[in-house]
């Protein structure tokens, strides 16, 4: 019987029996995985509320001594880490060493921010007291975390929650828990005490998250996942007004205007649209290129994307797999749309033949239709639709005429042009002449329907605190 379920810093077996983790560059079981169900969602918050009193009073820098300690043993542990997060997610090697390096920053960063708690102190303007402001640490905090990003989207709400003083409970996907796994067991040879990280993998999602949400100890849900489910969690957390925190879908626009450094923006695409095979919320969805530029643009992509090397990541590919076959029938799906709309496919990788791997090839497609269905959905897929436009107001409109607003990109010779045009896009995060916007140490988050609240920078560790204030009688 395998023993999964994290609680107390012990390993245990889950309640409801076993699933099978996959290989999505082969369809082949990987290993099975003990599937939590309600008493062990229970137990993990029995064990985060015991842990709390404790851990929150414990010094800012001996907490965040913990979270330096453990970026060091990830950083240490790049390969093994790399590797588990290519088998279980299918991304390719190198993206997923990246992944490595970007998640254990979040512990390096908010271990030095965590002792920076901020605080005021002022007099009334009427007079006769005085006011103290402080922060405590919001309580027990349920963290929901994506597939496609497994070590990222679990250290970028572990590591502020437990600078600010919570304990978690987590909820990783089932695709792919074995990172949070091997995360937690660093994070406990690192010193974390038992009871402040507990780990409930299971297949039922909405059973476990909903056990959280329900009960009055936790105080907290931090997820990333679809805006579909973002938005019934939210219902949920309603009904006992839990602090929420959303970071959703996305559909980023990625414009090049007729002045930009076409070179420049074709290294951008690759990265903002190909990175994990497209599989990201802030993944380029909508590639608005100028009229002036276009024919170029699609040519010099193009020729890259038909260059790239799909397959396992073993076999050191640029591409892996989508993370199931329901993935690349949607993919599929929102592909034949665009042809029937009229788009022209113009380039396109090859992929692995005889494979029972869930491939997909990269591909281009140009003669797109502004107001296709392949625009206007979150693709979550290797295609990079090419529209055209000639006009700045016209190209903006194209970009906000959506119900998303997490992330875009904009190539421009002039500065200040790139600049206008990103601050009129509808977006939490605008890339201006490179295709990342990521960073431990800037906001992360969406506007619109992508999401609320930020992830990152001080704003993430504030996601994980209350404002109290002191108010002092005070006699002059």
């Amino acid at each position: 019987m395998t023993a999964d379920v994290f609680v107390n810093n012990e390993w245990l077996p889950g309640a409801d029996g076993e699933f099978d983790v996959v290989d999505p560059a082969t369809g082949e079981a990987i290993r099975a995985v003990s599937n939590g169900g309600v008493q062990d969602a229970t137990a993990a918050v029995d064990a985060a509320v015991a842990a709390l009193a404790s851990w929150r009073r414990v010094p800012p820098r001996q907490r965040g001594e913990i979270l330096r300690r453990t970026y060091e043993l990830m950083i240490r542990d790049t390969d093994e880490l790399g590797a588990l997060i290519a088998a279980e997610n299918g991304k390719s090697l190198s993206d997923a060493k990246g992944e490595v390096a970007y998640s254990a920053e979040f512990f390096r960063w908010y271990a030095e921010e965590g002792v920076r708690m901020g605080g005021d102190y002022g007099s009334s303007p009427a007079g006769g007291t005085r006011t103290v402001v402080t922060h405590h640490p919001v309580g027990v905090a349920a963290l929901v975390t994506p597939w496609n990003f497994p070590a990222a989207m679990a250290t970028r709400k572990i590591a502020p929650a437990l600078a600010a003083g919570c304990t978690v409970v987590i909820k990783p996907a089932s695709e792919t828990p074995l990172t949070a796994f091997a995360i937690a067991k660093l994070m406990v040879e690192a010193g974390v005490p038992a009871g402040v990280v507990n780990i409930v993998p299971s297949k039922s999602a909405g059973k476990i998250v909903g056990t959280w949400l329900e009960d009055p100890r936790v105080r907290k849900i931090s997820f990333t996942g679809s805006t579909e489910i973002g938005r019934v969690l939210l219902k949920q957390a309603a009904e006992r007004v839990v602090n929420s925190s959303m970071e959703l879908g996305g559909n980023a626009p990625f414009i090049v205007t007729d002045d930009a450094d076409v070179d420049a923006a074709v290294e951008g695409a690759m990265i903002a649209k190909f990175r994990g095979g497209g599989q990201a919320c802030t993944a380029a969805n909508r590639l608005y290129v100028h009229a002036d530029v276009a024919e170029e643009f699609t040519a010099k992509l193009g020729a890259k994307v038909e260059a790239l090397r799909v397959g396992p990541a073993s076999e050191g590919s640029d591409i892996g797999p989508m993370i199931n076959a329901k993935a690349v029938d949607d993919t599929q799906a929102l592909l034949a749309g665009a042809l029937e709309a009229g788009a022209t496919i113009t380039h396109q990788a090859a992929v692995p033949e005889d494979s029972k791997g869930f491939y997909f090839p990269p591909t281009v497609l140009s003669n797109v239709p502004a107001d296709a269905e392949i625009v206007r959905e979150e693709i979550f897929g290797p295609i990079a639709p090419i529209v055209t436009w000639t006009s700045d107001d016209g190209v903006v409109a194209l970009a906000n005429d959506t119900e998303m607003g997490l992330a875009a990109y904009v190539y421009a010779g002039e500065l200040q042009r790139g600049m206008r045009l990103g601050e009129a896009i509808e977006a939490g995060m605008v890339g201006i002449n490179r295709g990342l916007v990521s960073d431990p140490a800037a906001p992360f988050g969406g506007m619109k329907q992508s999401g609320m609240g930020r992830e990152g920078a001080r704003a993430g560790l504030e996601e994980f605190q209350e404002t109290q204030y002191l108010s002092i009688a005070w006699n002059d």
